[in-house]
């Protein structure tokens, strides 16, 4: 059995990226969103364990002491990060796994594993990010400036990824991200256990 993708899909608050993922695994039994740990409170309509894992700030520093997530990062005053059990018990059983979260924790996990699937998801300009953020009403004018100003300082490290979908029309966005996962099943070297069966053990050396 081949190992799962793991698939980093990232961009600034607001834009769309959860609604995506949710759209993905509708339906797809082979791919799982990983839940996110964090110290932010939940919103209106968030469940434990199936939204984040909601942590105080001293739970979640203790799960740092203890090297149980693959990233993290403080993001406008609240820890985020990505518990490990989970997430490697799925890619050994060819599960692909989704990591919706922000930029700083994306470059922790390619740090970790080179060949994770970077994907960076851009709004169609900052207006409508603004737009989309004011419209959620959950958050103050204060909270949504921080995201604003994050959200600049997100996009200087779009070079860091590897793909990028402008989501301005949602389909649009999820038929993308299927077709690159797809593509990425296909690459050769995601397909050892496919040459093994053909050509036994003499595989050429530079495959």
């Amino acid at each position: 059995m081949n190992k799962g993708l793991l698939v980093v899909v990232c961009g600034p608050s607001g834009v769309g990226k959860g609604t995506i993922c949710k759209e993905i695994i509708e339906g797809n039994e082979n791919v799982y969103l990983s839940i996110s740990a964090t110290t932010r409170n939940p919103r209106k309509g968030e469940v434990e364990g199936i939204h984040y894992y909601y942590k105080t700030e001293q739970q979640f520093e203790r799960m740092i002491q203890n090297d149980e997530l693959i990233e993290w990062a403080k993001y406008c005053d609240n820890y985020y990060g990505t518990p490990k059990v989970a997430i490697d018990n799925m890619l050994e059983n060819g599960k692909d796994v989704i990591l919706e979260i922000d930029v700083q924790g994306a470059l922790q996990v390619k740090q970790n594993f080179p060949n994770c699937i970077m994907i960076f998801i851009l709004p169609p300009s900052l207006l409508e990010l603004k737009n989309r953020i004011v419209g959620r009403g959950t958050e103050s004018s204060e909270v949504i400036q921080s995201r604003l100003l994050a959200a600049e300082n997100e996009l200087n490290h779009i070079n860091e990824f590897e793909y990028i979908i402008v989501n301005d029309q949602l389909q649009s966005a999820v038929s993308y991200l299927v077709s690159i996962i797809t593509a990425e099943k296909c690459k050769l070297k995601r397909s050892t256990i496919i040459i093994e069966r053909m050509c036994g053990d003499d595989i050429p050396s530079d495959w």
